[in-house]
């Protein structure tokens, strides 16, 4: 069987983080409800990035997956985090170290603010975990750590015992890594036991939508009519960006 593809990683993660961030800053940061103010709402700085690091002009290098959100500290004032996510579902050239680190000096100068960094790495090669950069010459050095979640670490069991919802993107993710050759039956089964899996977390409605998009479209039927007959509540299922980007690609 050939390897099955997820087309829309990009989209499917932007719309998932953003429904999800709430959820997502309790998950990566233990300490976010003394950290954060999440009275406040988030800004998504998506058109600012990409003025800061705008697509090539043959459209390759197209960032969908960043993330640079504005969150509000608890105990700051006006002061803020540019909290900066990168999802990597692939080792791709290898250069994520390097490219954080520009991330990071370019936001620093635009906003003058404290930023945090966090790559997830949702890709299948167990040593691939950038997590620094450091460049040395003449006794002038640099280094730049940054977070690095790496799913293909994360434990089975953990994730189904963690309440929090943002674990079942995790979940599904990391279920996408480890079964990448089964049939479409299995992959059925693997999705009617995240679709539970969601249902056991208390969360609105809109969040819960997206978390169902995320799991139905993650990884693709190698039979396309299967995915027809996959959705439970088709209340879920929304008509926007993210369903009708998908119904457009070619399977």
């Amino acid at each position: 069987m050939s390897k099955r593809v997820r087309r829309v990683d990009d989209l499917l993660w932007k719309s998932i983080l953003e429904q999800t961030f709430t959820h997502f800053l309790h998950f990566m940061f233990p300490n976010a409800d003394t950290e954060f103010d999440l009275s406040k709402p988030f800004d998504y700085l998506d058109k600012e990035f990409e003025t800061l690091f705008p697509p090539q002009a043959n459209g390759a290098g197209v960032r969908f997956v960043d993330k640079l959100v504005k969150v509000h500290l608890k105990h700051g004032g006006e002061q803020y985090v540019l909290c900066h996510i990168e999802v990597q579902s692939s080792k791709g050239k290898g250069d994520l170290a390097e490219r954080m680190f520009q991330y990071y000096y370019k936001i620093y100068d635009r906003y003058k603010v404290p930023v945090t960094a966090i790559a997830i790495l949702a890709d299948s090669n167990k040593s691939y975990r950038p997590k620094v950069y450091i460049r040395e010459f003449m006794s002038t050095k640099i280094r730049y750590d940054f977070n690095s979640y790496k799913i293909l670490d994360q434990d089975e069991a953990d994730l189904r015992g963690n309440s929090n919802p943002f674990s079942v993107v995790v979940l599904t993710a990391l279920l996408a890594i480890l079964h990448k050759n089964i049939t479409d039956e299995q992959l059925k089964d693997i999705k009617h036991d995240l679709y539970d899996e969601m249902m056991k977390r208390k969360m609105e409605k809109k969040t819960r939508q997206g978390l169902y998009d995320f799991l139905t479209y993650y990884v693709n039927f190698d039979n396309q009519q299967v995915l027809s007959m996959f959705p439970l509540n088709n209340s879920f299922i929304g008509g926007g960006e993210l369903k009708n980007h998908f119904m457009r690609c070619v399977f």
